[in-house]
């Protein structure tokens, strides 16, 4: 019986898809959204003020919060996932590049 399915012509075309093969939307890659990573650093944030670049950080990441350091001021080592410090320099202007943690 399997000899005589082999010898059967089939009415799918060459190079056609079976019925097992799942059919993607041409949309694929984007249904859950972009594929771009979360913002995790703010490089072109250096020399703006706290507030500028406060600003332009909850553009991209609302419900993070910001923490200002001053200059020559300690920090815990401790990582946050929603936190985003602000280190300044003596002119009052973001010396560092922001990041998450």
């Amino acid at each position: 019986m399997a000899e005589k399915q082999q010898t059967e012509p089939s009415d799918k075309q060459p190079g056609e898809l079976t019925d097992s093969a799942p059919v993607l939307p041409r949309t694929y890659g984007t249904l859950l959204g972009p594929s771009t990573a979360p913002k995790m650093e703010w490089p072109e944030l250096v020399g703006l003020t706290p507030e500028e670049a406060e600003r332009k950080i909850k553009e991209d990441m609302p419900r993070v919060q910001i923490q200002v350091v001053q200059a020559n001021c300690f920090v815990t080592m401790d990582f946050n996932h929603g936190r985003v410090r602000l280190y300044l320099d003596h002119s009052g202007k973001v010396e560092r590049p922001p990041r998450i943690g």
